[in-house]
């Protein structure tokens, strides 16, 4: 069975199941630091040891062992969609990235010429419509999810549920799923539930979002971003992610979850 997605410490006490776009970059600098008291010297996504990822080919055999120990603490952390996609827009499509150049190299492109995406010029520095361009990448984004067309859905949009639904199909369970947007609290709760090699102050943990310094910053507050037509284009992406994890879909103003996750009804939801 493959677990696609899945960070370990190399102790195995802690699996992550890394949601693109949901604070990955902080979770994994932090399991890094409960096994090596220091941060990872770089993007955590970079790492190819210190901790174990299932892109690892010789980590797949100890994570395999890990989804099937009972006493190995797996949990995920989600974001609210709408919050999200944005996220996923700025960065990757807008931004320059760490190589200096554009992400997936002629997707870019691809979306100037063929959905009419602006992206802020070369530099992703100039002004730009960014209301109109983030509502022609929803289609863009749509098209993907919906028909995988004119390519496969990319994992920074793919709607959470699936992200997660890897782990349950194979036969793994969630002992916790927390929020981005209680995240201290959330992240709190996983570490109480291990002992480390090194305690986590969480209040000591600088941040680790890489996408801050990749692409322009938002101009607007989140709701101007949607309109009938793309509040619509959500539902059909995200509607489980909405549902299971109990986020408002009727007002992209308000970030925060509006009840408690069930864990059971979101493993009995993502084995369909």
């Amino acid at each position: 069975m493959a677990y696609p997605g899945i960070w370990m410490t190399e102790s195995e006490k802690l699996l992550y199941r890394v949601v693109p776009k949901a604070a990955c970059s902080s979770i994994g600098q932090i399991l890094y630091y409960t096994e090596h008291g220091t941060f990872f010297d770089g993007d955590i996504h970079d790492a190819q040891h210190g901790i174990h990822k299932w892109a690892l080919e010789h980590s797949q055999p100890l994570i395999s062992r890990a989804v099937e120990n009972p006493d190995a603490y797996k949990f995920s952390c989600v974001r609210n969609p709408y919050q999200r996609i944005l996220s996923s827009f700025f960065d990757k499509i807008c931004g320059v990235q760490r190589s200096g150049g554009r992400y997936r190299d002629t997707l870019v492109p691809f979306l100037i010429k063929n959905y009419d995406i602006e992206v802020g010029g070369e530099d992703g520095k100039q002004s730009f419509d960014q209301v109109r361009s983030f509502r022609r990448f929803l289609l863009f984004a749509r098209d993907t999810m919906q028909w995988h067309r004119p390519m496969a859905p990319d994992i920074h949009w793919s709607s959470i549920a699936d992200h997660l639904s890897t782990l349950v199909v194979n036969g793994g369970r969630f002992d916790s799923i927390f929020w981005v947007e209680r995240f201290d609290n959330g992240m709190q709760q996983v570490l109480d539930r291990v002992k480390t090699t090194h305690p986590v102050d969480l209040a000591d943990v600088p941040r680790f979002n890489q996408s801050q310094v990749h692409g322009p910053k938002r101009a607007h507050p989140v709701a101007d971003y949607f309109d009938d037509l793309s509040m619509h284009l959500m539902y059909e992406m995200y509607r489980r992610d909405f549902y299971l994890f109990k986020y408002d879909y009727f007002d992209p103003s308000n970030v925060m979850p509006m009840a408690e996750m069930d864990l059971d009804e979101i493993h009995a939801e993502l084995t369909k």
